[in-house]
């Protein structure tokens, strides 16, 4: 080891965040605290609590990284990634904390996922997402325009796009929303091409999911895809058109496209493969964690884009890129349990547990676990206390969410 090791953290949203403090933790743990450079880099100064982006109060969803890294002696770039070179192990960014490039001895790629918004005629000039905190605050001051008492067909209706998890907790809570803003009407319609809303959610599952949108007045249509947007609404492919004042797109996501720069074979999703310690196969002193990895949870499973996979993938790889680096034994990750908790606004939610998704609690109960999850569980420490930073980065896993609370 020389005084010039260097480990560069790509992003800091779940993943990139706890590889940041996970090495923080290992390298003191290891009584090399400052022996090792560890920085990171993102495109913002934040944390951003990505999964609450849905919600009609994100006040609470912004952190800066300051807070969370400066106590641990993690340096931060605001900048943004435009380029990956393996061979010369080198990072190049732009922006206005940083141009040129980072070079570096270690690298844990945790760029996360974004929306994937097709060529759509209109999709992206007349469209919403709620992917980013920029893009749920941009939806948030379309509401709120249209309480100047636009006129016509489909002023207070929305249609949600994607019927999957995100699309559904948007729906969910896009009734109240437009009511507020719309002097008590609302209309809310959730689109998507196969046939049944919330596919990937299961039998158990389906038919809670679908009496909590009618409680929560959403319409549903299934087996029909967008064929065009404009200022006025849908064009199906059916041929339909919607008249809609509001386009929130929720369907599909994939990996951040700079894991293309690496020399490894994607999956469907455009994740790369990794090992058991989340080293990225094929590039050596490289590790991925979060949504551009696609790891082994247990025997049968690989990790999904979520919290619940991306918090510990990087607590580990924050672990295992320090261990590597200096010599040290690295640990596998493994999960061994599964669980899934959906929002259906005033309706609810739904728990699960299990890759079959086996409903455990519904209704109020599991609001209320959902609560604690969004407000609590997934956040970091925020009272800047070295101490309490450090050992919420430890490489192991959270017992499963109590379904009681």
């Amino acid at each position: 080891m020389t005084d010039s090791d260097r480990v560069l953290v790509l992003g800091s949203g779940f993943a990139g965040l706890w590889a940041a403090l996970g090495a923080a933790r290992r390298l003191d743990e290891l009584g090399a605290a400052g022996a090792v450079d560890v920085t990171a880099i993102s495109a913002k100064p934040f944390h951003d609590i990505r999964v609450r982006n849905y919600e009609a109060d994100l006040s609470a969803c912004r952190i800066p990284l300051a807070d969370l890294l400066d106590p641990v002696g993690v340096g931060h770039i605001t900048a943004e990634v435009t380029a990956i070179d393996t061979a010369a192990r080198t990072v190049t960014v732009s922006g206005d904390g940083a141009a040129g490039t980072q070079r570096y001895d270690r690298l844990v790629l945790a760029l996360g996922s974004r929306v994937a918004k097709p060529d759509i005629p209109g999709l992206r000039e007349f469209g919403f997402d709620v992917d980013t905190y920029d893009g749920a605050m941009k939806l948030q001051r379309h509401l709120a325009t249209l309480s100047n008492g636009r006129a016509g067909a489909g002023a207070a209706t929305a249609v949600v796009v994607g019927a999957g998890l995100t699309g559904i907790e948007t729906a969910s809570e896009l009734p109240a929303m437009l009511a507020k803003a719309c002097h008590g009407e609302s209309r809310v319609v959730l689109i998507d091409h196969n046939p049944h809303v919330g596919s990937d959610m299961g039998d158990s599952a389906r038919p809670v999911i679908e009496a909590g949108l009618s409680d929560n007045g959403v319409e549903t249509m299934t087996g029909v895809g967008v064929a065009a947007v404009d200022e006025h609404g849908v064009t199906l492919s059916s041929g339909e058109v919607l008249a809609a004042s509001t386009v929130v797109w929720c369907a599909g996501m994939r990996a951040n496209p700079l894991t293309a720069q690496l020399d490894a074979e994607r999956d469907r999703l455009g994740r790369l493969p990794v090992d058991d310690y989340l080293r990225v196969i094929g590039s050596p002193g490289v590790f991925a964690a979060g949504d551009v990895a696609a790891a082994r949870v247990d025997e049968g499973h690989l990790s999904v884009m979520s919290c619940q996979h991306g918090r510990p993938m990087g607590r580990y790889a924050g672990y295992n890129v320090i261990s590597d680096l200096l010599g040290e034994p690295m640990l596998p990750l493994r999960i061994p349990w599964y669980a899934t908790i959906l929002d259906l606004g005033p309706a609810g939610a739904v728990y699960t547990e299990g890759w079959d998704r086996q409903v455990v609690t519904r209704g109020a109960q599991a609001k209320a676990t959902k609560v604690t999850i969004n407000t609590q569980r997934i956040y970091p420490p925020l009272n800047r206390d070295r101490d309490a930073l450090l050992a919420a980065a430890a490489p192991v896993l959270q017992a499963r969410p109590d379904p009681g609370q």
